[in-house]
């Protein structure tokens, strides 16, 4: 029976689950959690940007510490939504399915994303915009046509590319697996873990949860059996995906500005009196509270440096407090029609609070003078090095075309191909046996080129730009 909570992994899909012995201490999606914590991806987040890359600062966030934060905003959420309504969530267990699930996608939920973050994305979108003419069509620039084009709509996975599908991907065969499983989680957290539910050929501006596409056209056939085993169709989301997408809002919003006060590039006192000016915010009991605080700690005397990072600490737990309990209202409050999959609109759409403070982000986060200089460097590394690795991994002699693993001429393309991954080497060779253009050997390299150069952190991208630029 399909179920949105189904326990079975990818592997089992086919055939009769495992059983837990009575005596198991975790849970099949605790187990998720596990897998995905001790895996190689997530540790290599630790070096990968959520606002000011490579920086030299160790109290700034990096992908891998939002993505606990977001993993334990989930977590709480989750169970104040429970002990709201547990009906809410189909009487799920609160401690052996929802808390582990919504730690597993919360910490999941950015393995996908390049380095340099979303300008990493833009600039591996950038570089494809550039050959758009013929390298979905064509063997190479002004070259012959393929025998298997790209379509027109599945342009976009590479036009638009985007870290959410390229997630599921690395989770379900980027990682190295016996039975070519990935990390082999279960149904359900896979389920949830697609943030938008539909493939590039089906997305909506108009709708929130289609506006991007969730899954490549290489993880199709994957997602099918996903939702024969759950019951989601395309176009649904999982309940808990409304809530890691909320904490996902939260950490932008409240954390990158802590980031911000935490480099002094705004000060606690500012934040205050942007909130306090703002006709949509200066009333809201959280600012209020804040304000409270801050004359507490005016007047017990403390040295102003240490003053700054007490305010610092009341502004983050005050704001986060009050987002929290603003998530967890709206999704009791749209419960039945998050149940219903007629919902559309994410939580924290209706928060003025959290959209100011976004705002802010942007402007002393985002727009930061030391952060746009380091996304320039890294976008000019990302769009040098997807040429050379195109150069690489399209460099094959004529009648060995359709083996992607064939021998490379060129000593510089030898020597980079070998750098390569042997994970995505072999996805790539395995996929000449999948279905439909998914098999097709352009599809094929342009999927094994996003993968290494997603697969890469900040510091490994500029190192290695540095070095192959001087190349010939």
């Amino acid at each position: 029976m399909a179920t949105i909570w189904s326990d079975r992994r990818v592997g089992e899909l086919n055939e009769e689950p495992t059983k837990l012995s009575p005596e198991a201490v975790r849970s099949r999606f605790q187990q998720d959690y596990d897998r995905l914590l001790f895996s190689t991806p997530v540790r290599r987040l630790s070096d990968k940007t959520q606002v000011w890359p490579m920086d030299d600062n160790d109290g700034v966030r990096t992908r891998l510490t939002h993505s606990h934060e977001v993993a334990n905003l989930a977590r709480s959420i989750g169970s104040r939504i429970h002990n709201a309504n547990a009906t809410l969530f189909l009487e799920a267990d609160l401690y052996h399915v929802i808390q582990p699930m919504l730690t597993a996608i919360g910490l999941a939920h950015d393995l996908g994303n390049p380095p340099f973050g979303h300008q990493g994305e833009a600039a591996i979108g950038r570089w494809f915009d550039q050959r758009k003419e013929w390298i979905f069509t064509n063997h190479a620039e002004g070259g012959r046509g393929l025998p298997t084009a790209i379509p027109d709509d599945l342009h976009a996975e590479f036009l638009k590319f985007d870290g959410n599908p390229q997630t599921l991907r690395l989770i379900t065969k980027l990682q190295t697996n016996i039975a070519h499983l990935g990390l082999d989680l279960t149904s359900a957290t896979l389920s949830a873990a697609i943030k938008y539910p539909v493939g590039a050929a089906n997305r909506d501006k108009k709708n929130p949860i289609a506006k991007k596409y969730g899954y490549f056209e290489a993880e199709r056939t994957l997602v099918e059996r996903l939702r024969m085993e759950t019951g989601l169709a395309e176009r649904q989301r999982h309940p808990l995906t409304w809530i890691m997408e909320a904490c996902d809002d939260i950490a932008y919003s409240v954390l990158d500005v802590d980031d911000a006060m935490k480099k002094g590039v705004i000060s606690p006192d500012d934040v205050l009196a942007s909130l306090r000016a703002d006709k949509n915010t200066c009333e809201h009991a959280a600012v209020t509270k804040v304000q409270a605080k801050f004359e507490e700690v005016e007047s017990a005397g403390r040295r102003p440096e240490l003053a700054r990072d007490i305010k610092i600490g009341y502004l983050r737990a005050f704001l986060i407090e009050a987002l929290i309990d603003h998530a967890s209202g709206t999704f009791v409050t749209a419960g039945e029609a998050i149940k219903a999959f007629s919902h559309q609109t994410p939580l924290m759409d209706d928060s003025d609070l959290c959209e100011k403070l976004k705002s802010l982000a942007r402007q002393h986060a985002f727009g930061n003078p030391g952060v746009l200089r380091m996304e320039a460097s890294g976008a000019e590394a990302i769009d040098g090095l997807m040429t050379a690795f195109w150069d690489a991994i399209h460099d094959r002699p004529a009648e060995d075309f359709d083996d992607i693993l064939a021998r490379r001429s060129g000593a510089k393309n030898k020597y980079v191909f070998a750098l390569i991954s042997q994970n995505y080497l072999e996805d790539a060779s395995r996929a000449a046996n999948a279905s439909g253009i998914a098999a097709s050997i352009r599809y094929r390299e342009l999927r094994l080129l996003t993968d290494m150069l997603s697969g890469m952190t900040d510091t490994f991208t500029i190192k290695l730009w540095q070095e192959l630029k001087g190349m010939h």
